[in-house]
């Protein structure tokens, strides 16, 4: 058994969120992470361009991908070790990150409540470090399994190697070096629950939960994130297509000053962290619509595909949004999902 599966000019429009067309020129199925020392070895790999893609909910297609897309379909969970107080667990990339958010709950493991319903597999998580709610993935990651294609082998780093930052990592960094193929994560039993971030402690209100545990917020996090962004499934998105951008504290109190409702967040030493969806919304952009390509009714921070918008039509959409918060703000949004085909550079 070879491991992985090759497919010529495959439709790319059912593995992407935002459901645009699009195609790749090869697509490689891969089912073994050991198989992709051979797949790596032919020319069209080795020489030209490839693309992980997982569930394709952090990618933007604005043109075909003329190289090699591979798709992980590995997708176990297991505990590789119990301390007591806490436990290692191996998750494999092809999976679904909140099958296995579920899975830990399950067996009584803390940390992953805050992310759940994040779109996506348990590859891309490590990658765009994703977050939500006031958490990290990387805070709980021991360490990331990845396929390192100058050297053809599968490599552990250490979460220290990883270069984790705000929805940033090695791997981001260097999309063409690294394959994504499983993850550990070190969960404790118990831990204090983060309840802080805005609507979590009314929803668990309003579930009449007093004394929460984490399933508890992971329950109450699934609902506010079910009435404030609009399911892929039934409307093409990506979730957030911003990050809330990072300013030095002088430039964010500045800008609070001339804008008291902007929501200013701590971000590390001398720097603030601003809500992109307050600025897009102030500029005017909540629930606009251009053909089918607009921005959702519900949050101002994600882009819509209504039915058959093209990847370049969201991308425009996407550079004049930025256009105009660095015209009002002086403020510089950066796109959260990778694009292809295209630099972002906003109009």
């Amino acid at each position: 058994m070879s491991g992985y599966q090759l497919a010529e000019d495959v439709s790319l429009a059912g593995r992407n969120t935002f459901r645009v067309p699009a195609r790749a020129a090869v697509m490689a199925d891969v089912s073994r992470a050991d198989a992709l020392e051979e797949l790596f070895g032919f020319a069209m790999l080795r020489d030209g361009p490839v693309l992980v893609v997982g569930e394709g909910s952090n990618l933007l297609f604005v043109d075909d991908f003329p190289g090699v897309a591979i798709c992980l379909t590995m997708a176990r969970a297991s505990v590789q070790r119990d301390d007591g107080d806490s436990v290692l667990v191996r998750a494999e990339a092809g999976m679904n990150w909140n099958d296995l958010v579920a899975w830990t709950l399950a067996r009584g493991l803390c940390g992953l409540e805050n992310l759940a319903m994040i779109p996506g597999t348990v590859g891309a998580a490590p990658i765009q470090n994703i977050g939500a709610y006031g958490v990290e993935v990387g805070e709980f990651i021991e360490a990331v399994e990845a396929f390192q294609r100058d050297t053809g082998q599968v490599k552990r780093l250490p979460a220290s190697e990883c270069g984790f930052g705000y929805r940033d990592s090695l791997f981001k960094r260097e999309a063409d070096r690294w394959v994504v193929t499983a993850l550990e994560l070190r969960l404790p039993r118990q831990r204090e629950l983060r309840l802080d971030y805005a609507g979590v402690r009314e929803e668990l209100a309003a579930m009449g939960v007093d004394s929460p545990r984490a399933v508890h917020v992971a329950e109450a996090i699934s609902r506010l994130r079910t009435r404030k962004l609009p399911n892929p499934a039934l409307l093409g998105n990506a979730g957030s297509f911003f990050k809330n951008p990072v300013v030095d504290a002088a430039t964010a109190a500045a800008l609070q000053a001339a804008n008291p409702g902007l929501p200013v967040f701590p971000a590390g030493e001398g720097q603030r962290k601003l809500s992109a969806a307050w600025l897009i919304e102030a500029c005017g952009w909540k629930g606009f619509r251009e053909g089918d390509a607009g921005v959702a009714a519900q949050h101002a921070l994600v882009l819509v595909n209504h039915g058959h918008a093209t990847g370049r039509q969201l991308l425009d959409l996407a550079r004049r949004i930025a256009a105009s918060v660095r015209e009002r703000f002086g403020v510089a949004l950066e796109p959260e999902p990778r694009i292809i085909g295209a630099a972002f550079d906003p109009a």
